[in-house]
């Protein structure tokens, strides 16, 4: 009887530890994983297993994220209690705005597979947009604009130009044909994740060349 007790003691104190463990910064957060660092974006892959919780972990700027599985998740904030379910789709892309304060939580992953995305924060605010949309925005913050192109079999995006450094990022796999208006193209086949930054100015269109649809996500800076 005193080894059960113990042990229920032991996990108990480990509990309160957790539950006590000061948040640390995103960068540091054991399932983001930075690929991609500059004076303009920290680029994270996060990866969360079924069952599994990422640690408090604080965000200190704009961000988007691109979704790159269908999973199921909550979200919980620093001092808050659990939020509800949350159903996340490959391609499912959001921006959030930094408030007043840095912003604290952490992600439990509640489905069946691994909740997988790719996270995006953006070191530094313009005080204003300095070029206009280059496409449809799927959704924007201060600081960044982001269009998600969903291409069947054989589809092609409109031309669209890029005056600003972009983030382009597969969020599913596919065959993916960029053309520009002289009419040099490039093919090559990406996978969900795969991602190229870009900061020079750029005029193309997006073409599926597979036999399933893919869709692509671009995030521009303003």
């Amino acid at each position: 009887m005193q080894i059960i007790v113990g042990s229920v003691g032991l996990l108990l104190f480990a509990s309160v530890a957790l539950a006590q463990q000061p948040p640390v910064p995103v960068e540091q957060e054991p399932h983001h994983h930075v690929v991609l660092q500059n004076d303009f974006v920290l680029v994270m892959r996060v990866t969360v297993p079924p069952g599994e919780s990422t640690l408090y972990h604080t965000h200190s700027h704009d961000r988007a994220s691109v979704g790159l599985s269908d999973s199921t998740i909550t979200q919980q904030k620093s001092g808050e209690a659990e939020g509800p379910r949350q159903t996340t789709k490959a391609g499912t892309v959001s921006a959030s705005t930094l408030g007043d304060a840095p912003y604290t939580h952490r992600v439990n992953n509640v489905g069946s597979g691994p909740f997988d995305v790719i996270d995006v924060e953006f070191l530094q605010r313009p005080q204003q947009s300095s070029t206009p949309a280059a496409a449809e925005v799927a959704a924007e913050n201060p600081s960044a604009r982001v269009y998600r192109w969903v291409l069947a079999p054989g589809a092609v995006s409109s031309m669209h130009a890029h005056q600003r450094p972009y983030l382009i990022v597969a969020a599913t796999t596919m065959m993916l044909k960029m053309t520009t208006p002289d009419g040099k193209s490039f093919t090559h086949e990406i996978k969900a994740g795969d991602f190229h930054w870009v900061d020079s100015k750029v005029t193309h269109t997006l073409a599926n060349e597979g036999t399933t649809e893919g869709q692509i996500v671009e995030i521009e800076l303003k």
